[in-house]
């Protein structure tokens, strides 16, 4: 079992809320225990370990650099940033779609080849440079699907039914908006991580009212699906979404 002392960080606290042992983990990680309880304590940031640790936790790759307070690397960043002025309207076709086309759509995108990354990952704005906490957490999470604020509303918008400003997702990353219950379910959708983790992971700044038990009504059926094609998209080109708005019925044209 995860000890108090453990959970210091988001990591931590996640572990603590499945009640993890670290022991059992470390071995699934092939990591020794004492790196594992430093990583969860927000001690160490070391990348193969992370790595590591990713699939062992079951935490996408790059959000747990992202809970770690790591830089991203280079192979795990969305490789096109141009590719995310698109997510926005294949996401609301995706969502239309029976289920079995939505799984042939992420069946063709897991298809796709990998394609050489162009250019370099580019630097934050001024604006997504976040302050310590979760909101920045949060966000950069949601930029590591390649949504930035703009995208992030529209992709909130369709699956959750959220209606914000740009602005408020800004300032959920610098602290500015108050994280409620409700508002990390409805991000808890976009990212797929079941909304109980992200409360764990968030810790003090979610209390008030925030309760783990707190029922989340489904916004949207194709939520889960949604939630994993935005991750696969992140790797892909925008030449390679384009193709993918094709195969998921996209009007030509809209997407860029």
């Amino acid at each position: 079992m995860t000890t108090h002392t453990d959970a210091c960080g988001p990591m931590g606290r996640l572990a603590a809320h499945r009640e993890i042992d670290p022991g059992g983990l470390a071995r699934r990680a092939e990591v020794e225990e004492y790196e594992l309880r430093a990583v969860l304590r927000g001690a160490t940031r070391e990348p193969d370990l992370l790595r590591r640790l990713a699939p062992a936790l079951g935490v996408h790759a790059a959000d747990l650099f992202v809970l770690a307070g790591a830089p991203v690397p280079e192979d795990l960043a969305p490789l096109d940033a141009t590719a995310g002025r698109s997510l926005p309207y294949l996401i609301r076709q995706f969502v239309l779609l029976p289920p079995e086309a939505r799984r042939e759509v992420l069946c063709f995108v897991r298809s796709l080849p990998q394609e050489e990354r162009t250019g370099p990952v580019p630097d934050p704005r001024p604006y997504e440079q976040y302050p310590p906490g979760f909101g920045g957490v949060l966000l950069r999470m949601l930029a590591n699907r390649n949504l930035d604020w703009n995208g992030s509303v529209r992709v909130l918008h369709t699956l959750a039914g959220l209606y914000v400003s740009p602005s408020t997702i800004g300032g959920v990353g610098h602290g500015t908006v108050e994280l409620t219950h409700h508002l990390l379910a409805d991000f808890a959708i976009v990212l797929g991580i079941p909304v109980a983790d992200l409360t764990a992971m968030a810790g003090p700044v979610a209390e008030g009212g925030l309760r783990l038990s707190d029922p989340v009504p489904v916004r949207h059926s194709a939520g889960p699906d949604a939630a994993v094609l935005l991750k696969e998209l992140s790797r892909l080109s925008a030449g390679q979404v384009r193709l993918v708005g094709a195969e998921a019925g996209v009007a030509p044209g809209r997407l860029y």
